[in-house]
C-alpha cells in the first residue's frame, strides 16, 4: 500500500474556486469562478491574489478549517436556496479536491466570515 506524499512547502499550488447555485457543483449553476496561483508569485484572476494565497496556506490543505470560525451573531433567513463551494487543483504538489453546500448566500458569507480565497 502506498503512502500519501506529504504536501511540499515549496512546491507552487494552482487552483480553481467556484461559488454554484445547487448542492452539486456538477450539474449547479455557476455564479463565480477564479485561478489562483501561488507559486513564488500569487497570480490568476482572483482579485486579491497574495491574501488568496495566504489564506489558502493558512489551511493547510484542511479546507474544512474555512468553516471553523462563522459569525455566530449574523442573522439568516430559514431560506432554502443552497449554494456550493468548491476547490480544486494542486495544493503544494498535492491534489485536492474540496466542496462544501450552505443553505443559503447568506449562511455561507456568515460561515466564510470574509476568508480572501471566496472573496471574489
Amino acid at each position: 500500500m502506498a503512502e500519501a506524499k506529504p504536501a511540499n512547502p515549496s512546491s507552487p499550488s494552482a487552483m480553481v474556486f467556484s461559488v454554484v447555485r445547487g448542492t452539486d457543483a456538477a450539474t449547479g449553476t455557476v455564479l463565480r469562478a477564479t485561478v489562483l496561483s501561488c507559486a513564488y508569485t500569487a497570480e490568476g484572476t482572483h482579485p486579491a491574489p497574495r491574501a488568496a494565497c495566504d489564506a489558502l496556506n493558512a489551511t493547510g490543505g484542511e479546507f474544512d478549517r474555512l468553516l471553523a470560525a462563522p459569525l455566530p451573531d449574523r442573522p439568516c433567513p430559514r431560506q432554502y436556496d443552497p449554494v456550493t463551494v468548491t476547490a480544486d487543483g494542486v495544493w503544494r504538489g498535492r491534489h485536492l479536491t474540496w466542496s462544501h453546500t450552505f443553505p443559503n448566500a447568506c449562511e455561507m458569507s456568515a460561515t466564510l466570515n470574509g476568508n480572501a480565497l471566496y472573496a471574489f
